[in-house]
C-alpha cells in the first residue's frame, strides 16, 4: 500500500522513539499508543484529536483495526467477484471505512451510484467474443456462397464445357493472354540467315553473314522481313519454328520504307494475322516475337505500345515508327509485333542501343507496309508507289545556318527521276507545297505523294535563293534496282 493509503492514528501523549516496536506497529508509552492503519486511496484520513481522559486499553483499539480492516477486504473481493461476473453493480450503494472520529469508532459513507450506462470490463469482453464469432459464421456463409456460385458458372465436363476456366479471350471476348498471344503466332515467326560478300578496308571482297527474322504472310510461302536483312545476299536460308530449313528466294523490296518480301517452296504454311495499326494507342499490349542474336528463334518478349509516330531516320532512311519497350536485340529486325488480340500490328525494324539505354525498340506500322508488300508479291516490285524523283532531308535551324540556307524545311538533296529533271528541280531547293498542301516534313511529303498515283501530273511549289518557284511534275513509278 501505498503512504497516501496509510494514516497515523496517535492517542495520548507523544511516543517515546525508543519504545516503537518495529515488529508490531505499536508504539507503546505509559500513557500513549499508535495505531498505523490502511484506509481506501480515495478516502483521506480525518484528524483525530486527543483524548482528556486516560487512554484505553491497547487490545480494544487493535480489535476495532482488525474489524475494519476485515470488513474492508471481505466488501472490495464482493465487489471484485460482481465485476468479474459481469453483473452490473453501478446501480447498488457500496459501502466503505476509514479512520473514525474521536467520539465514534465506525462511521460510513456512501459512494454516489454508477451511470446506468456504465459497462464492465467483463461485459465488454463476453459483447467482443460474441461480435467476433458472429462475423466468422457470416463470413464463412457468405465465403461459401460466392464460391458455390463461381464454380456453377465454369464450364465443365457434365455441362458441356471441357475446362473448368476461362481464358482472357473467353472472358472479355477480345484479349488474349500472353501465352495464348505467343502459341497462337509462334509457327507465324521465322529466322533468317544471309550470307553474301562485302568490301573489305583495303579493297578486298570477303564473306559476310548476317541473321534476321522474318513472318509468313502466306500459306505458300511468302515471308515479310526488313530490306536491310537481305540488303546485298546472294544467299538466303530460313528456318521454320518447327526446325525445317528451306532456302528462300528474293522477291523484291522497298528500300525507303525497309520493307522486303522472300520466297520458300513450302506449303500449309501458318501465316500471322494481319492487324490495324492505325487502332493502336498508347499504353496497349504489345508482344515481340523474333530471332534475337540470330541464335535464339521463337523468343517471346512484352511490353507497351510507348509511342506512335516516331519518326525516325535509320541508315539514311527516314521513317515514321511504333515505339515499344519490348526487348529486342540483334536478330530481331523483320520479326512480328502483335496487339493484345494475336494479330500483327507491325515490323519489328530496330532497337536503340549505347550505355544506359533500355527499352527502346521500335516497329514499322503494318498499315504503311501492306500495300508495298501486296504490290511485291504480285508484281516483283513496288509499281503501285508514285515518286517525285527527287531526295529530300529535313534540315534544322541549326543546319541550314551551318550550310548557309535560307530556313529550316524540306530540303532537295539529289534530283534522280527523269520527269524531275525535266520538270527543273535543282538541289537545294525548298519545298513550300504540293498541291496547295503546305509542306513542313520528309514524312508529309512523302504522304501526300502517296495520295496519287504513277503518271498523275502534281504542282510542287519550291523557294530556291528566296523565290517562290511553282513546277508541275508528272510522278513516276517506284523502282528499286539495288536488291
Amino acid at each position: 500500500m501505498d503512504e497516501k493509503d496509510r494514516t497515523i492514528v496517535t492517542f495520548g501523549d507523544d511516543p517515546e522513539p525508543e519504545k516503537v516496536s518495529q515488529n508490531s506497529g505499536i508504539v507503546s508509552g505509559q500513557n500513549e499508543f499508535t495505531v498505523d492503519v490502511d484506509v481506501p486511496k480515495d478516502v483521506e484520513a480525518e484528524e483525530v484529536p486527543h483524548r482528556s481522559e486516560p487512554a484505553e486499553p491497547a487490545d480494544r483499539y487493535l480489535e476495532d483495526y482488525k474489524s475494519y480492516t476485515g470488513r474492508y477486504q471481505a466488501e472490495k473481493a464482493e465487489e471484485d467477484a460482481c465485476n468479474a461476473a459481469g453483473e452490473n453493480a453501478g446501480t447498488a450503494e457500496e459501502v466503505y471505512h476509514r479512520a473514525e472520529p474521536a467520539d465514534s469508532h465506525v462511521q460510513t459513507y456512501s459512494r454516489p451510484a454508477r451511470d446506468p450506462r456504465y459497462v464492465t470490463k467483463g461485459a465488454l469482453a463476453v459483447c467482443m467474443v460474441l461480435t467476433m464469432l458472429v462475423s466468422s459464421v457470416l463470413g464463412a456463409l457468405i465465403g461459401g456462397a460466392l464460391n458455390s456460385g463461381s464454380t456453377g458458372s465454369s464450364s465443365s465436363p457434365a455441362a458441356g464445357g471441357g475446362s473448368s476456366s476461362k481464358s482472357i479471350s473467353e472472358a472479355t471476348g477480345s484479349d488474349l493472354t500472353i501465352s495464348e498471344i505467343v502459341d497462337m503466332n509462334a509457327d507465324s515467326v521465322v529466322e533468317i540467315l544471309v550470307s553474301g560478300t562485302a568490301q573489305g578496308y583495303f579493297g578486298q571482297m570477303q564473306p559476310v553473314e548476317g541473321a534476321g527474322s522474318g513472318v509468313i504472310y502466306s500459306k505458300d510461302g511468302y515471308i515479310v522481313t526488313n530490306y536491310h536483312v537481305i540488303q546485298g545476299a546472294n544467299k538466303v536460308q530460313v528456318t521454320l519454328h518447327n526446325g525445317e530449313t528451306y532456302p528462300a528466294s528474293i522477291v523484291g523490296g522497298n528500300n525507303d520504307m525497309d520493307i522486303a518480301v522472300i520466297k520458300i517452296n513450302a506449303s500449309d504454311l501458318k501465316p500471322a494475322k494481319v492487324g490495324d495499326s492505325s487502332t493502336v494507342e498508347v499504353g496497349d499490349t504489345a508482344v515481340a516475337i523474333g530471332n534475337p542474336l540470330g541464335q535464339l528463334g521463337g523468343t517471346a518478349t512484352t511490353g507497351i505500345i510507348s509511342a506512335l509516330d516516331r519518326n525516325l531516320t535509320i541508315e539514311g532512311r527516314t521513317l515514321s515508327l511504333m515505339q515499344t519497350d519490348a526487348a529486342v536485340n540483334g536478330g530481331n529486325s523483320g520479326g512480328g509485333l502483335f496487339n493484345s488480340k494475336g494479330e500483327l500490328i507491325g515490323i519489328v525494324d530496330a532497337k536503340s542501343s549505347g550505355v544506359g539505354i533500355e527499352g527502346l525498340a521500335f516497329a514499322l506500322p503494318i498499315n504503311s507496309v501492306v500495300d508495298d508488300i501486296d504490290d511485291i508479291i504480285e508484281n516483283g516490285n513496288v509499281t503501285t508507289r508514285p515518286v517525285v524523283g527527287v531526295t529530300i532531308a529535313d534540315v534544322s535551324e541549326d543546319s541550314a545556318r551551318y550550310y548557309q540556307l535560307e530556313s529550316a524545311g524540306v530540303y532537295i538533296t539529289q534530283v534522280t527521276g527523269e520527269n524531275a529533271k525535266k520538270a527543273g528541280f535543282q538541289s537545294e531547293d525548298r519545298i513550300v507545297s504540293l498541291d496547295g498542301e503546305e509542306i513542313n516534313s520528309s514524312q508529309q511529303f512523302v504522304a501526300a505523294v502517296k495520295k496519287h498515283k504513277a503518271g498523275d501530273v502534281v504542282t510542287i511549289v519550291v523557294s530556291r535563293s528566296g523565290q517562290e518557284i511553282e513546277i508541275k511534275t508528272e510522278l513516276e513509278e517506284y523502282t528499286d534496282s539495288n536488291l
